[in-house]
């Protein structure tokens, strides 16, 4: 286990608050990187996915970099971008 595990694991277990705000963040993390990595998979940039859905290219960036409160339909709208499909996925939670 690294340190950086150890200090979130304890943390979790000592701070209610961190812990629940810890997993949010880091879910809306991984969607952001998740938006990302397809988008560049599909070799499509920024500006080229924000023409498909009809916006600015500054969305597109918040999409990837704060993907907090983002709808259903708008992940589903960025997937069909470059010919992808949403795929929800309910996991148990594995402790840090």
């Amino acid at each position: 286990m690294s340190d950086l595990q150890a200090y979130i694991r304890k943390r979790k277990q000592s701070d209610p608050d961190f812990a629940v705000d810890y997993e949010t963040g880091y879910q809306q993390f991984r969607i952001g990187v998740m938006l990302k990595l397809a988008r560049e998979d599909a070799g499509l940039t920024q500006e080229e996915v924000a023409k498909k859905l009809n916006t600015k290219k500054s969305a597109i960036s918040r999409i990837e970099n704060h993907a907090e409160d983002i709808r259903l339909s708008t992940l589903e709208k960025y997937a069909r971008a470059f010919g992808k499909t949403l795929k929800l996925e309910l996991q148990e939670t594995p402790e840090v």
